[in-house]
């Protein structure tokens, strides 16, 4: 179990930030959530507040994302990056707070109307204070859930066009009280592979079941065979996961169908694990195809790999959270989350850390989750200090 300060440090204040002007961006948001994509009217409302607050202001970046950038007024320097997601989930809100969901299946259950929230408070901060060398970068990133938001961006030339060195993220942890902080140096979440696994058979009569190639039986086979692959062809010390979590086949108990298909997630730590992992998929797959003789097709979609901190940016974010924090609510040592982001994909190609935001709660994707709207002025003064101590770097 991961651990938790038995004592909340006081709230901090955020000089020249509305925080009820703040939760109520936050629970509008809430109320009006996008999926991934979709997040027109959440990138509409991103960019109208960056513009009012006279913040230079780029859209459409990988399609819904937005980025604003604001330069201090003492001249050229580093570049720094502040990033929030911004899409819901496609799943039903259960909670009834009166800032509930207004869209039927599509609800913040994850907390990036926070996050988006938080990085919103610190783009008003700066539009307000200026006095500094080098510039902020604000991503506001679309499609996070989906793991295409943040390659997206990148294939939109977002490095290139905005010139950061370091880039930071900041997530709810409901597994940490409110007022805690955690970031560790090298691997935080897990990489995520989706699996999608298509079997062809010959369909046919239950009653003559000789005269099919029946992919039900194959599916069957391969729930069970794949198991091994951490359990029989991974060592103990390294984590992986696989886990399947859908079958599809048939639509009458006496017919069998021609067709099935396997759904789930694998998850690694170590891009070699990962990698030998889906390469034992792959072959488990054709020793059940010749064994059934059906055809077996596999995909693995969606992927993201490891979310690994860069050490030097991961003491960096601990130093500031321990001025805000207090040292004794800054977790250094926890056990990776086998949870992934696709935040992922700008570490590997600029250093940075990704770091976890205690709020309480039920946990993400529960259905009556809602951010926690006391740690707000914790996350934006963390971006704020966090932005001008990396400037000052």
């Amino acid at each position: 179990m991961a651990p938790v300060a038995t004592e909340a440090p006081k709230a901090p204040t955020t000089p020249d930030i509305d925080i009820d002007e703040l939760v109520a961006l936050r629970r509008d948001i809430h109320a009006n959530p996008e999926v991934a994509f979709a997040e027109h009217r959440t990138s509409e409302l991103v960019a109208a507040k960056l513009r009012a607050w006279d913040i230079e202001t780029h859209t459409g970046i990988g399609g819904t994302g937005v980025v604003g950038v604001v330069h201090g007024q003492r001249g050229p320097g580093r570049v720094i990056a502040l990033r929030a997601d911004m899409d819901a989930l496609p799943m039903e809100e259960e909670g009834r707070p009166l800032h509930r969901s207004l869209k039927q299946g599509v609800f913040h259950g994850c907390g990036h109307d926070g996050h988006t929230a938080m990085l919103l408070g610190a783009a008003r901060h700066f539009s307000r204070h200026r006095d500094f060398a080098g510039t902020v970068v604000l991503v506001f990133q679309p499609a996070e859930e989906t793991g295409g938001g943040a390659n997206a961006m990148l294939a939109d030339g977002l490095e290139t066009r905005f010139g950061y060195e370091e880039i930071f993220a900041l997530h709810n942890a409901p597994h940490f009280a409110p007022g805690t902080f955690g970031v560790l140096d090298g691997a935080m979440l897990a990489s995520c592979d989706e699996v999608v696994i298509r079997i062809d058979g010959v369909g046919g009569h239950g009653s003559a079941p000789e005269k099919t190639r029946d992919p039900v039986m194959a599916a069957a086979q391969l729930i069970c065979a794949l198991q091994t692959v951490v359990s029989r062809s991974i060592e103990p010390s390294a984590t992986a996961v696989l886990s399947i979590g859908s079958i599809h086949a048939g639509s009458a108990p006496n017919v069998i169908p021609s067709h099935a298909e396997l759904t789930g997630t694998l998850r690694a730590f170590d891009e070699n694990v990962r990698a030998f992992a889906k390469s034992r998929i792959a072959e488990i797959c054709t020793g059940i195809a010749q064994l059934s003789t059906c055809s077996i097709a596999v995909e693995f979609c969606n992927s993201s790999p490891a979310t690994i901190n860069h050490r030097e940016q991961a003491q960096a974010a601990a130093r500031v959270a321990a001025e805000i924090f207090g040292a004794d609510n800054v977790l250094r040592e926890f056990p990776p989350l086998n949870g992934s982001e696709d935040f992922s994909e700008f570490l590997l190609r600029r250093p940075g850390a990704y770091a976890l935001l205690g709020q309480g709660g039920v946990y993400c994707h529960h259905p009556e989750f809602d951010f926690n709207d006391e740690v707000l002025p914790y996350g934006v003064r963390f971006f704020v200090s966090l932005a001008h101590a990396r400037l000052a770097a």
